[in-house]
Formats: structure tokens, C-alpha cells, sequence
């Protein structure tokens, strides 16, 4: 008698709640992530409307948080606390993670939210140097192509502002300047955050929670010297103190930016990368059209078809890899790539 074949491991009313659950979990905290932290960065505290300056510091509580719940959860499943590769390797990472966070909370002082956040999906072009350069890594001349159109969409969007500004940093010119090298330097140091943790987990297979204990341990311990050395974390406590809504401003990004990291993995995890990166994709427009709405930022056409460039190039990156191989079977190394910091 012929066996009955064993049934898959979810129906596929099962997977639509997974994927619900991982849409909403990404979307939820990834957003409410973006607004808050151009909210702290941009938006005056208290009767005297002082503006929180202490970038170091978010980076800091960001870090402190994601290691404990990390440290929580290798010690919830039983499993071992001890590095795996060795420790100044985590550094290197822990090292070019800070630098990439911290320019990304500076250059909100300097370009609005809505330019960092498109500037952000330019991120692919550093992550191929990166890879090429570190990996080894071959890429397709589509790859190149539709990184060559992110690039130009990106540009339209910065260099064509419209008028309205509201940063309270904003010198003209020289603002922008400054604030396109600070988000150079975030593209360029995220880029090879990714490809080194790419190398580490594929060089000593080790737990993600491993990684993420280690690297943002080492994070803690960097940024709170830093704060120390440079003087500002007395001045960035006593901030907080004498503003309580900065406080669970603060206290807010950084659990749903532990959050994030959770239902980026499990997502990851369970729908493969090509997934994640639509949802993210999905996720950088959702979170432009919110802070325009909620920060009054005026769009000039020039930036319209600049997104327009942008996000059509990376769904149309999406829907090319999805013809290639399954939307659960990432490629090898690409899910680290794709994930970075949120």
C-alpha cells in the first residue's frame, strides 16, 4: 500500500497569518522607529525649545537594549555565551556599526528625513564594492544597471529639493553638503557592516544571537567611552531628565529597535530575503510619505520622479531575483546583506 505523503509543515492559511505577522511587525516597528528618531534629532523639548544633540547617546541606549534582550535570549534557549570568532573581530563590526548610526542621526540635522531615507536604498552600490572588494563577488550586469538607476533617483531627490526646509540646522548649501557627506559616510561604513557580517557567518557559522550580543556589546562599550571622552554623557542624562517626553522618546526607539531586529530575522528566516527586501522597500515609502505628512515636508516633482526611479528599480530587482530562484531559498549570504541596521 502506497504511503500518503506527509503533510507540509503549515497550510497556507498558516503562512498568510506568518507573513501578516511579519508585515505588520516590520512595518509597525521600523516606522514608528523613523518618526521618532527624526522626531528627537529635529524637534525642540520643553518651554525653552532645546534640541537634543547627543547622537552618541541614542546610539548608546540603542545598543545597550538590543545586547540585553540578545544576551536574554542565547541564555533562554541554552545556548552558549562564549564567542565564537574571536573578539576584535566583533570590534571591527561594532566599530563601523556606531560610525554608520551615528551619521545617520547628524545628517537628519542637515538633509530631512525623507532625503536620508531614499538616500538610504543607494545602499546596494557600496554593498557590491563592498562584496566584490572583501568576497569576491561576481555580480550581473542587471545588478549594476538597476544600481545605476537607484544612484540617479537618489540624485534628483537631493539635488532638487523644494522649498520649506524646517531643519533647524539648515545653513543653504552648505547644510546639504554637509549632509550628503554624512549620509556618503553612512552608505559607505553600512555597506561594509553588512559584508563583514556576512564573512563572520559564513567563516565561523555562528548563532545570529551570537553575533548581535557580541557586536553590540562592543558597541556599548565604544559609544559610552566616546560619550565619556567627549563629555556629553552627564550632559546627555541631565537632558533627558529635565524632558521626560525625550526620555520615552529614548526609551521608545530603542525597544522598537530591538523589535525590529527580532521580526527582521524571523522574517528572514521564514520568507527568505527577496521577501524582506520588498517588505523593507515598502517600508522606506510608507515611512517618506508619513514623515511629509506628519513633519509637513513639500515634495517638488523633481523629487517625485526621483522615488518614482528609486522604488520601481528595487521592486523591479525584487520580481527579476524572485523569476530566478524560491522566495524561501535566499541566496547564500544575501539575507545578511539585505538586513543591515534599522
Amino acid at each position: 500500500m502506497e504511503a500518503e505523503p506527509l503533510s507540509p509543515p503549515y497550510s497556507e492559511e498558516n503562512r498568510f497569518w506568518k507573513g501578516a505577522f511579519a508585515v505588520v511587525g516590520i512595518m509597525s516597528t521600523l516606522v514608528i522607529y523613523g518618526v521618532l528618531q527624526e522626531k528627537i534629532m529635529t524637534v525642540p523639548y520643553g518651554e525653552t525649545k532645546e534640541y537634543f544633540k547627543y547622537s552618541l547617546f541614542l546610539v548608546f541606549c540603542n545598543r545597550l537594549t538590543t545586547s540585553a534582550v540578545s544576551a536574554g535570549a542565547l541564555l533562554a534557549s541554552k545556548k552558549a555565551l562564549d564567542p565564537v570568532a574571536p573578539v576584535y573581530k566583533y570590534c571591527l563590526v561594532s566599530v563601523s556599526n556606531i560610525v554608520t548610526t551615528t551619521c545617520q542621526y547628524e545628517a537628519l540635522k542637515y538633509v530631512s528625513f525623507p532625503v536620508q531615507t531614499l538616500a538610504k536604498c543607494a545602499k546596494m552600490i557600496p554593498v557590491m564594492i563592498w562584496s566584490t572588494a572583501i568576497m569576491q563577488k561576481v555580480y550581473k550586469a542587471n545588478d549594476y544597471f538597476l544600481a545605476f538607476l537607484v544612484m540617479i533617483g537618489c540624485a534628483l531627490f537631493i539635488l532638487y529639493p523644494a522649498t520649506g526646509d524646517n531643519s533647524p540646522y539648515n545653513r543653504g548649501r552648505e547644510s546639504t553638503v554637509w549632509g550628503v557627506s554624512l549620509m556618503i559616510g553612512y552608505l559607505g561604513f553600512d555597506g561594509f557592516t553588512s559584508t563583514f557580517q556576512d564573512k563572520l557567518f559564513r567563516g565561523y557559522e555562528m548563532e545570529i544571537h551570537n553575533q548581535i550580543f557580541y557586536t553590540t556589546l562592543c558597541s556599548c562599550i565604544l559609544s559610552l567611552t566616546g560619550l565619556i571622552l567627549q563629555g556629553d554623557l552627564l550632559m546627555a542624562i541631565d537632558f533627558v531628565g529635565r524632558h521626560n517626553d525625550c526620555f520615552f522618546d529614548v526609551a521608545l526607539l530603542s525597544t522598537v529597535a530591538t523589535a525590529g531586529q527580532f521580526f527582521i530575522s524571523y522574517t528572514i528566516r521564514t520568507f527568505g530575503a527577496l521577501t524582506f527586501a520588498t517588505i523593507m522597500t515598502t517600508r522606506q515609502l510608507v515611512s517618506i510619505l508619513l514623515s511629509c505628512m506628519w513633519f509637513v515636508h513639500p515634495l517638488s516633482w523633481e523629487q517625485g520622479i526621483g522615488a518614482a526611479i528609486v522604488f520601481g528599480s528595487l521592486y523591479a530587482k525584487s520580481f527579476l531575483k524572485n523569476k530566478r530562484q524560491k522566495p524561501s531559498q535566499p541566496e547564500d549570504g544575501e539575507s545578511i546583506l539585505l538586513k543591515g541596521n534599522p
